[in-house]
């Protein structure tokens, strides 16, 4: 209004009209644009209608796509459930089958070993088994100055037990095709199997021991194949205390032992007399093992073998102990042992230098009152009474009424009435080790005494020869080993050969020469095993 002070009317009215205009204009002008804002507005919506409409039918064209889908992949699932549940049901069956397979197999697998057992008691034939050792430290220890090749070569396992009756054994030389080649036995077990199992085989021997059958056991192999872990177990020579504490490493010869006074122990009190003696073929000599000198102190005598009327083998003034338990058979081997004679070689550092023989003799004693008499049971009554007089001078004793495992003493046997004894041995044969001397390095004396266990090896595998081969003479007499053990090998034993052999390439030649040994010896013949005639009860009382 200060702007208009001395202006006139008209101009006034003007300056109100023109101002009136452009504000109509600046409105005509914003409505313009608000119509044109509000026209895109409209076409944007247009455009996310069409977009809002479309991804919506899009998103129910996936979710169709997807639950098809879904539903196709459940059904899937549940057809690979009905495929599972009835690959399942199939698996069972197939379990149950060869469940009933493998009981029948094991049953007719058992069968079969009874009828080959009675086959081999028709026959006569040795029974062998096969123990495979594990691979030992001092397999490696000489090979320092080997090449790595022939050392790897020499560690190589060439020996498995294929199944618990058959051995395989890959023999393989430098530019040669590798063979393999089987070797068939009554027993073969791996070098993981215990001393528990290798006994549970040997033990019903035993029961044949007390029903009259006289029993050998024999390992046989090359040195270091651990002969003498499974007759005795570890250190059992060294340390007594050691071998009682760790029953399960017992060997052969400890648990036969505590078998036999088992067995002793449900029969009637003092029917059986249980002796023990000691022997070892060392440098082709025999040596008592428990003979005493006037002190009484233990010290190996040397004796000789006989062959009786009879044709019995037989050794002049050996020292038979009588025990009474276990302990004390075990106490008496272990005094025998450690005269045994050892020498260390590069083989086996504690390599056994002879064969061991211990013999448990059996002496059953029944009245005669009680039981009837036979010409044969006769005989061998006034056999048996002339060996027992001969080796025990009787000196009188009070009869004593109180009864034990055994009879009281020979005198009180005589003071019965037509006592009736009828003897049976357990022969327990550890065999020293075959050598090549080439491997064992030994020299000098140990040089000797590995020519004389070779040779009487050689000799043991002549005599099944013979036997085998039927032939007329039988040369037991050019081995002190094989005559002490005539009646064993060649007579009415029940004989078992446990072969050791070692499962590396650096031993194939000795491994094969004993399994050779063992197949040899499964061949021999020697007719029906005779039974020690046991006096039957008379029926008339």
């Amino acid at each position: 209004y200060q702007g208009l002070a001395g202006r006139s009317t008209n101009e006034v009215l003007q300056l109100y009209s023109a101002h009136g205009q452009q504000q109509k204009l600046q409105r005509s002008f914003v409505v313009t644009h608000l119509h044109e804002a509000i026209k895109r507005l409209k076409q944007d919506m247009k455009s996310l209608r069409s977009f809002a409409l479309e991804l919506s039918k899009d998103f129910q064209r996936q979710c169709k796509a997807y639950l098809y889908q879904a539903l196709t992949a459940v059904q899937e699932i549940q057809l690979q459930n009905e495929a599972m549940q009835m690959f399942q049901i199939k698996a069972f069956d197939l379990e149950q089958s060869l469940q009933e397979v493998t009981e029948r197999y094991e049953k007719e697998k058992q069968k079969r070993r009874v009828l080959h057992n009675s086959l081999v008691e028709l026959r006569g034939n040795i029974r062998v088994h096969c123990r495979i050792r594990p691979s030992l430290p001092f397999d490696n220890a000489d090979e320092h100055s080997v090449s790595q090749d022939r050392q790897r070569n020499f560690s190589e396992k060439v020996a498995y037990a294929l199944d618990d009756e058959t051995v395989l054994v890959k023999c393989s030389r430098p530019g040669h095709t590798s063979v393999n080649k089987t070797f068939q036995f009554e027993r073969v077990y791996s070098a993981f199997e215990s001393q528990d199992t290798v006994f549970a085989d040997v033990a019903p021997l035993l029961t044949s021991l007390l029903d009259g059958y006289n029993v050998c056991i024999m390992a046989y192999g090359q040195t270091g194949s651990g002969k003498t872990y499974t007759m005795l177990g570890p250190q059992l020579e060294e340390n007594f205390a050691f071998a009682l504490e760790d029953e399960s490493e017992l060997g052969i010869i400890p648990r036969a032992t505590q078998e036999v006074f088992r067995l002793i122990s449900e029969k009637p009190p003092g029917s059986y007399w249980v002796e023990v003696s000691v022997v070892e073929v060392y440098n082709n000599e025999i040596f008592d093992l428990l003979a005493k000198d006037s002190c009484g102190k233990v010290f190996g005598v040397k004796r000789d073998v006989v062959t009786t009327r009879e044709g019995k083998s037989n050794v002049p003034l050996l020292t038979y102990e009588t025990v009474e338990n276990a302990s004390e058979f075990l106490h008496l081997v272990i005094k025998g042992l450690q005269l045994r004679v050892r020498h260390p070689t590069l083989v086996h550092a504690h390599s056994s230098r002879s064969h061991l023989v211990v013999t448990l003799t059996i002496t059953t004693v029944v009245s005669g009152d009680s039981f009837g008499t036979s010409w044969e049971d006769e005989q061998i009554s006034q056999r048996l009474n002339k060996e027992f007089s001969c080796t025990y001078p009787q000196k009188p004793r009070e009869n004593r009424s109180t009864s034990s495992s055994r009879a009281s003493s020979p005198a009180q046997l005589e003071a019965t009435e037509k006592p009736k004894q009828v003897r049976t041995r357990l022969q327990l044969v550890d065999l020293a080790g075959s050598e090549c001397v080439g491997m064992s390095g030994v020299t000098g004396a140990a040089l000797r005494e590995t020519s004389f266990i070779n040779r009487s090896l050689s000799a043991l595998a002549d005599v099944l020869g013979a036997i085998a081969e039927q032939r007329s003479h039988v040369p037991y007499r050019n081995s002190k080993l094989t005559h002490l053990l005539q009646d064993s090998v060649g007579g009415d034993a029940k004989l078992l050969v446990m072969l050791c052999i070692s499962p590396d390439q650096k031993y194939l030649t000795e491994s094969l020469q004993s399994l050779g040994f063992g197949t040899r010896a499964r061949q021999v013949q020697r007719g029906q095993i005779k039974k020690k005639n046991l006096p039957a009860q008379s029926k008339a009382k």
